[in-house]
């Protein structure tokens, strides 16, 4: 690449023509000069009319990625289990990891759980405010998704006010606490709907539980037997979830937010929050769940390290299986961040889709899902969120260049 792009323009209407990239335009890649000018795209193939040539020989021009789901500011927050760091500076390592991964648009999976610690209310609290304090030193679009604990109460007045807040969070419905006591002689994937009379639930003295608390505690920095006792008073609440689940998904519809249901195992699940207005289904877990969403119209998202390793950690579908078998829309970074583009690369690598679509599923199609209508192509009257990408043949890509609005937010020029 012979120049970066400036990192802020002289003046807000200066324009910029990037030329010589590969662009990869919604219907494939085309060789095409791009125009920014305004922090939109606003032209293709135009004349430069005074505009700052910046030439990209050699690179992948593509929308910026845009990540429905991850988590992975988490090990930013704790890097180690019962080690704390301060929030801030925990979000702005975040955001240039973000950014150095073309990752211009993210929707943190905030776990908002009846847990102390690192998935508290008050942790909540703490990241929502955060974000919202030191918004004008981020470089990519911080957003949260809600991750709710459908157990834990206490989080509907957080819920309530990020839904009031400048840039509206997603809603995920979570129910890991039904997870936890399932009965060990059922597998997670094989789960009944969680809210079905004869849910099968574990025996609190169970050895096999009580290992699993014993984890659990440890992150959340409690005695074992405090958090079984903890976990014992939360399951009393279950005949009130359903109701406060209603309660949320009214205002996730009043503030226009997209909404997710997380783990689904069955069609009674899906049909659930469906019914609540939550259409998209968040890392199904088995093929029949898969195909009751897409029969119904649900978007479907899987995870890209998933995707990028060739499969899941815990047994659930293949991403790769579901991208080939149309039953994946989106791609999320779950618990990895490079993983977004790692899938891609993988997944063209092994022939399983074009370029044209598969990235998508990174950019296009995440961005419609969350109601995000300005971003995810490279088009007139977009939102200049773009990465140059350098990807020789044969050679896993590196992000070179990740622009948010026209601004730069990573720039990196290879020793090469």
């Amino acid at each position: 690449m012979n120049a970066l792009l400036p990192a802020t323009p002289a003046r807000p209407d200066d324009a910029l023509l990037i030329e010589g990239a590969e662009v990869l335009l919604p219907d494939g890649l085309a060789r095409v000069s791009v125009r920014i000018e305004d922090g939109g795209i606003t032209g293709l193939d135009v004349a430069a009319d005074g505009a700052r040539r910046v030439a990209a020989p050699g690179m992948l021009l593509a929308p910026a990625l845009v990540d429905i789901h991850g988590d992975a500011f988490e090990r930013q927050l704790m890097p180690r289990p019962g080690v704390l760091l301060p929030v801030e500076a925990a979000l702005l390592e975040t955001d240039r990891q973000l950014a150095a991964n073309g990752i211009a648009t993210a929707y943190h999976a905030l776990t908002l759980s009846w847990e102390p610690g690192l998935r508290s209310v008050q942790m909540g609290w703490d990241v929502l405010g955060t974000l919202n304090r030191i918004a004008p030193r981020l470089t990519v679009e911080n957003r949260l998704q809600l991750r709710w604990e459908t157990f834990c109460f206490e989080a509907v007045p957080l819920i309530e006010a990020a839904l009031a807040g400048p840039l509206t969070p997603s809603v995920a419905f979570n129910d890991h606490t039904s997870m936890i006591l399932l009965d060990p002689s059922v597998a997670l994937q094989d789960r009944p709907f969680e809210h079905a009379p004869g849910f099968p639930v574990t025996a609190f003295d169970d050895p096999v539980f009580l290992a699993k608390m014993e984890l659990r505690a440890k992150r959340s920095q409690m005695e074992t037997q405090a958090c079984v006792e903890l976990i014992r008073e939360v399951w009393s609440r279950r005949p009130q979830v359903p109701p406060r689940i209603a309660e949320v998904a009214a205002l996730g519809r009043k503030a226009g937010a997209a909404m997710l249901s997380h783990d689904d195992t069955r069609a009674e699940t899906r049909d659930f929050y469906r019914a609540l207005g939550a259409g998209i289904s968040e890392f199904p877990m088995n093929m029949a769940t898969a195909r009751a969403a897409r029969d119904a119209g649900d978007q479907i998202v899987f995870g890209a390290p998933n995707a990028a390793r060739g499969g899941s950690h815990l047994g659930s579908p293949g991403a790769a299986a579901m991208v080939a078998e149309g039953l994946c829309d989106i791609l999320a970074s779950d618990y990895y961040y490079p993983a977004l583009l790692s899938a891609v690369a993988r997944l063209r690598a092994d022939r399983v889709a074009p370029l044209e679509r598969l990235w998508p599923l990174v950019a296009a199609n995440p961005a419609r899902a969350l109601g995000l209508r300005d971003r995810g192509e490279i088009a007139p009257g977009q939102r200049a969120d773009l990465v140059l990408v350098d990807w020789p043949e044969g050679q896993a890509p590196a992000v070179r260049q990740t622009l948010v609005a026209g601004r730069m937010a990573y720039g990196a020029v290879a020793a090469g």
